[in-house]
């Protein structure tokens, strides 16, 4: 059995009896034109010249629904040790299926909203409602107060050895330990577990075929994070379509009511950057994940109406509603350390002005 084929077969074990609707799903994503769509492509050319060269897998672009550019390149034969703790083999479409790193918690943010809309979740409630008390390491009075939304927020007040630093909800600190927490938050406020719950909610109701969690590596034994989520550039994709389409699927299936999803992208009082577990731009500054503070928004580059899911090694989901615009980029971490600023002045020159 060929690698390709053995992640297929992986694959749909994880989506289980799949309806006709998700398989449908797989080519929701037709492709068209750029320059029939309006796009520079003397610029688009250089965008994917420019992204190519900072080590990246995979490039989508989808624009209206369709998709302006898609590109799969291979790792290089020195990558091997990158290939065994990111990548599950290579789809016949071409696309890595790769860990997505924090990216995952973006797709959470939207698990957590659904189970808000199901009435099995209240953000409102603290942590050790549904846990009880102890899954911290910080003191009974402290992590008392701790609720289900600090976690979303990222302003637990913990530390990464989920020890006591601030009362919850004074201080923005890009926690994973403590994100990672929402996992069995949610499988106990639902009685479903983890891959359950994201195939009923998520990925079948999506047509998300190439998405699943995964047991990470012992390289990742001390990220506080022992779950990947492993998908493709065209699966994140979708989960941006979600996003332009207020919750809808591409089929007009509600997944997420519009108000949980306004909620989620709502700027949190401690990061105007920051939502519920989505990066979001346009804000007066931003707080970065080690804390440093920059008086600029998110990718000044970018619309200011921009979202994103983003990951260590550079995963990227962005999406713009303003353009109708989604861009997918995986791979190893990019060499230039302004990728996004640099990508969406090169975007933005290629992209339709209206």
């Amino acid at each position: 059995m060929t690698v390709g084929r053995a992640i297929l077969v992986s694959s749909l074990l994880f989506v289980g009896t799949a309806s006709s609707k998700a398989a449908d799903a797989s080519n929701d994503l037709p492709a068209t034109d750029p320059e029939k769509a309006g796009w520079n492509v003397v610029a688009l050319k250089e965008v994917v010249e420019y992204v190519r060269s900072q080590s990246t897998t995979g490039f989508l672009i989808v624009h209206d629904r369709k998709v302006i550019q898609e590109q799969n390149w291979p790792l290089p034969e020195s990558a091997a040790t990158f290939a065994s703790n990111f990548t599950h083999g290579t789809y016949s479409h071409g696309a890595l299926q790769e860990d997505v790193a924090s990216a995952q918690k973006s797709f959470v943010a939207i698990l957590a909203g659904v189970a808000i809309d199901k009435g099995v979740l209240e953000i409102s409630k603290t942590v050790s409602y549904y846990l009880g008390p102890g899954w911290s390491k910080a003191p009974v009075e402290q992590e008392s107060k701790i609720t289900v939304l600090n976690l979303l927020e990222m302003n637990s007040g913990l530390t990464e050895a989920l020890g006591y630093d601030a009362a919850a909800g004074t201080k923005f600190f890009y926690n994973t330990p403590a994100y990672a927490i929402l996992k069995p938050v949610l499988e106990k406020a639902s009685g479903k577990k983890l891959d359950d719950l994201t195939r009923e909610w998520l990925t079948d109701p999506l047509g998300m075929l190439e998405t699943l969690w995964r047991e990470r590596p012992g390289a990742f034994s001390g990220v506080g994070n022992p779950t990947g989520l492993y998908t493709t550039p065209r699966d994140m994709a979708k989960l941006g379509q979600l996003v332009l389409d207020h919750g809808k699927s591409s089929r007009g299936q509600r997944v997420i009511s519009s108000s949980q999803l306004a909620a989620i992208l709502e700027r949190s009082p401690t990061n105007p950057a920051y939502g519920r577990l989505w990066w979001l731009n346009g804000s007066s500054y931003t707080l970065r994940p080690a804390g440093v503070r920059v008086e600029t928004s998110l990718i000044p580059a970018a619309p200011p109406d921009l979202v994103a899911a983003l990951g260590a090694q550079d995963r990227k989901i962005y999406v713009a509603p303003s353009r109708k615009l989604i861009v997918v980029r995986t791979g190893r971490a990019t060499p230039d350390r302004s990728f996004d600023q640099e990508v969406w002045l090169r975007l933005m020159k290629a992209a339709p002005k209206n």
